[in-house]
Parts: C-alpha cells; structure tokens; sequence
C-alpha cells in the first residue's frame, strides 16, 4: 500500500558544496536530500522511499567544528510503500520452485507463495515449471497473480522487507489479461 508520510531528517553539505546565494544552497540540500532518500531505501516503520513530494521546511545550519560540514535539519513529504497482513495485491512470478514461487511486487523483491497457500494446483516439473490448477490456470515465470499477505518480515542487514502470501480466499490467483 502506498502511504504519504512526514519525514524529518538531517542532511549534511559539503563546505564546497556552499554558495552565498539562496537558490544555490537549496538546490544543494534538495540534491543531497533525494541522494540520502535513495541510499536508505527504506525503514521498518514507513516501508520503501519512492518519492519526495514536498520539501516542507529547512532549518537552521549548525556548522561542524571538526569538518566544517553545515547540518540541515529539513522536513518533508514523502511517498512510501509498504505490505500490510490482510492486504490483497498484485505481483508478478520471478521464480517457480518445486515448492512454490517466488513474485515481485512493486520494490518488494521477496514474496514467498508456498505450494501449500495455492489450493488444488499442482506442481509441473520441467525446463519451464509451473503450477498447474484443475480449472486449466497456470502458475508460471511472468505471471500476475493477485494475493493476499498472510505476514511480512523486515530484513535490517538487507533494508527490505519478505512476505508470505497466500491463495485461499475469492477472487485470488492468477490475473487473467481481457
């Protein structure tokens, strides 16, 4: 699910990166602001940083004695994303195993949907595996499937996030293209 959040973060510039005209120094702290953005990908409690939407406010320099880096307290918007237990979503398949597969969802690159949520499909081996339901629909590589989050883990070492999905309840599977 896709959140606005309130962020209030420092960010450090450079004594070269400093200029005595206004407009410069914002460029600079908006620069250095979607570099740190990028960089810490995302957080326990907001999800992934997709985009900043609206630089609210900078606060007042405090200059660094020991490397003359000036630190700037700022304020922000931001969009994020994050899975949520109970949430129904769509993903793609990027890897089919003997005991389920994995889908991509947005940036989440690690959701697990086990043989054992996917009620009567059965697993075909072969160059191209897939899983295979009694009504004809197909589990395969490139698939959409909708799902529904069962639980979700956040990683530290790795900032980011795993999910276990399921395919019991109405309306869950693969997504057929009309």
């Amino acid at each position: 699910m896709f959140l606005k959040v309130q962020l209030k973060w420092n960010v450090i510039i450079s004594p070269e990166s400093l200029e005595a005209e206004g407009l410069l120094l914002q460029k600079a702290i908006v620069v250095r602001l979607l570099d740190d953005f990028a960089r810490k990908k995302a957080t326990d409690d907001v999800g992934y940083f997709m985009a900043v939407t609206t630089l609210e406010s900078i606060g007042d320099a405090k200059v660094r004695q020991s490397t003359g880096e000036v630190l700037f307290p700022v304020a922000f918007s931001a969009i994020t994303f994050k899975l949520f237990k109970g949430e129904i979503l769509k993903g793609v398949v990027h890897k089919v195993l003997k005991h389920g597969v994995f889908l991509k969802c947005g940036p989440v690159q690690n959701i697990y949907l086990s043989h054992l949520k996917m009620p009567d499909y059965q697993y075909l081996p072969g160059e191209n595996a897939s899983f295979i339901h009694d009504r004809h629909s197909n589990i395969e590589k490139d698939v959409e499937i909708r799902f529904i989050v069962i639980g979700t883990k956040w990683m530290e070492a790795e900032r980011e996030f795993q999910a276990l999905v399921s395919l019991e309840g109405d309306y869950l599977g693969p997504v057929s293209s009309i």
